[in-house]
């Protein structure tokens, strides 16, 4: 194992210092507010020049640039980064070259979906098809989804969020049937998403509000418990069709960081008999 790592490092490192030298060179001394200066060898920044933008030392930046091993901060990274304007694909990039752990700039959950997934989601019925986002924001749902698992609308004052809908419905209501074992997991995912937002205003209200809502979302917060979005086996009840047994997957989309497409398929005959009975209805 060791030997591996030391290889993917060596790797890396080169890789680094070339993409830092790019990006160097396409910034000129007019984008950062500085005089061109005579007799300029470089095409865009010097190494000191990013150094003393990024707030870092000199030595420092020239052993970055250099790939040599050593260790850099993410808010070093980010100082860099935004000397060097890099776009987010770019930024992340950086981190992962500098074997950082990437976290997305803060606040920047979507918070809608374009029309190419509206048409992703909608050509799936009968199978129900939703977009969240890493706090379960719901973004798009189709209408089997929406016929499934919101039969009772979301009061407007509250985010229209999967957990707030399932949270906040009286246990008969609530349309998982082993409640007891998929909202722990539920919570784990949204607290592993959160490691990454922690301290943002945005998810601390939300954290603070639903727990104030619900004590079951509080003491289930509270464990501490983390879990990664995944396939997983579910039953619903519905009023009509009755028990659902369906299989959840999750599908990540480009150009949309921490937000999936999850879609859920009948996983027995009899189910898949129900839904599309439903959807006819």
């Amino acid at each position: 194992m060791g030997d591996v790592t030391m290889g993917t490092t060596q790797r890396r490192r080169p890789e680094l210092a070339t993409f830092l030298r790019t990006r160097r060179a396409r910034v000129t001394p007019a984008d950062v507010g500085m005089p061109p200066g005579l007799r300029r060898r470089t095409p865009g920044l010097r190494r000191e020049e990013v150094a003393q933008l990024s707030g870092v030392g000199v030595t420092w930046y020239t052993w970055l640039e250099q790939g040599r091993p050593i260790n850099a901060s993410a808010q070093v990274l980010d100082a860099v980064a935004r000397t060097l304007r890099l776009d987010p694909p770019e930024r992340e990039h950086l981190y992962h070259l500098a074997e950082v752990p990437y976290a997305p700039a803060p606040e920047t959950l979507a918070q809608a979906v374009g029309p190419e997934v509206l048409g992703i989601i909608e050509a799936l019925e009968p199978r129900p098809a939703v977009v969240y986002n890493s706090r379960y924001d719901i973004l798009a749902a189709n209408s089997v989804y929406r016929d499934l698992f919101l039969s009772d609308p979301m009061p407007a004052r509250r985010p229209h969020n999967a957990l707030w809908a399932l949270f906040m419905v009286p246990e008969k209501d609530c349309p998982l049937v082993f409640r007891e074992t998929e909202l722990p997991v539920m919570v784990a995912t949204l607290r592993a998403a959160y490691g990454l937002h922690a301290g943002e205003p945005v998810w601390e209200d939300f954290i603070r509000r639903l727990s104030a809502a619900s004590p079951l979302f509080a003491r289930l917060w509270e464990s501490g418990d983390v879990a990664e979005p995944g396939r997983r086996v579910k039953t619903f009840r519905h009023a009509e069709a009755g028990e659902l047994r369906m299989t959840s997957v999750s599908l990540s989309i480009n150009g949309m960081p921490e937000c999936r497409i999850v879609v859920y398929t009948p996983d027995d005959e009899e189910t898949a008999r129900r839904t599309a009975l439903l959807r006819r209805a």
